[in-house]
Order: C-alpha cells, then sequence, then structure tokens
C-alpha cells in the first residue's frame, strides 16, 4: 500500500512540475510579446481584424512574437479554406498572406472554425465589449471555443506588461 502512495505522490509531483514548465514557458511568451509591444507603435487588434475582413471571415487574430519580429496574425476562412493574414502592425495594411494547408495551424483554424460557425456576434463586437469593461488594456489575443457547447471569445489582454485572460459571449 506505500508503494501505491508513493508512487501516486510520484506521478502528482511530475504533473504538477510539467504544468509549472508550461506555465513559465506562456510567462516567458508573454514578457518578451509585452517588451516588443512596449517600445513598437502597433495599430489595434481590432484594426488588424478589419483589414483581414475583406478576404474572408475573420476566426481568430493574435499578436506574437516570431522571428525576432512583431507580428499581427489573423485566420480567415473563406469557402471552407483557411488562411493566414499578416497586418503590419504600424500601418494596419495588409502585409503578406499565407494559405494554411496543414500542421498546428490547420489544425487550430479547423477547431476555431467549428467554434465560431455557431457565432452571432462578431470577433470585433467581442473585442469591443472586452475593452470597455477593462479600461486601459491591449488586446493582444481573440480566439473562439467552445464552451457547454456555446460558442465564447477567449480574449487576453495586457496592461503595463500584465496578462488577463476574459470570457465573451459570442451569442
Amino acid at each position: 500500500m506505500r508503494t501505491m502512495a508513493g508512487l501516486v505522490r510520484a506521478s502528482a509531483a511530475g504533473v504538477l512540475l510539467i504544468a509549472s514548465s508550461v506555465q513559465a514557458q506562456a510567462t516567458k511568451e508573454q514578457a518578451t510579446l509585452a517588451a516588443q509591444m512596449k517600445g513598437a507603435k502597433h495599430v489595434a487588434l481590432v484594426d488588424g481584424i478589419a483589414a483581414a475582413s475583406p478576404s474572408g471571415k475573420p476566426i481568430s487574430a493574435r499578436y506574437e512574437y516570431e522571428d525576432k519580429k512583431l507580428k499581427l496574425s489573423v485566420f480567415i476562412e473563406k469557402d471552407g479554406a483557411f488562411t493566414e493574414i499578416f497586418v503590419d502592425h504600424m500601418t494596419g495594411k495588409v502585409a503578406t498572406v499565407d494559405k494554411i494547408t496543414g500542421g498546428e495551424d490547420l489544425k487550430e483554424a479547423k477547431t476555431e472554425s467549428k467554434a465560431f460557425a455557431k457565432a452571432k456576434v462578431t470577433l470585433a463586437a467581442a473585442l469591443g465589449k472586452a475593452l470597455a469593461a477593462n479600461a486601459g488594456y491591449t488586446a493582444v489575443e481573440v480566439v473562439p471555443m467552445l464552451e457547454g457547447g456555446k460558442p465564447v471569445a477567449e480574449i487576453t489582454l495586457m496592461r503595463d506588461g500584465q496578462f488577463k485572460s476574459v470570457s465573451e459571449p459570442l451569442t
């Protein structure tokens, strides 16, 4: 019995260690993003969504720091196909357009599309509501998902290098 209890404790400790490692990584990525956004001119996330909208239906948007560059990425769905549109974070104009044909991006786009298919509210409207309720924050990510079978926008907000997540219903 003691051996079983020891195994359970060791397993629990391992799970906590893995969870801590994942949280530390997210915090490091967020800190890098915050530092890059603090020193750079950037358009609002909702403006990036507006710039990408003529290409199709925006299903998610995010700021990210990748390849030593600040990027504003919007996933678009049109006629069952997915595209990632990179918007110039300084001008708000479309910079590049990449078809999503495989990998993690395609998996994410399909999941987001499924959640957004039930939405009655746009991502821009959900962002507007979240920002109105959280004065002084900047939106850095909006991703639709299903919670209890209902679509919600999971929105990541940032202020003074601190991040918080809020949910807005999309119905």
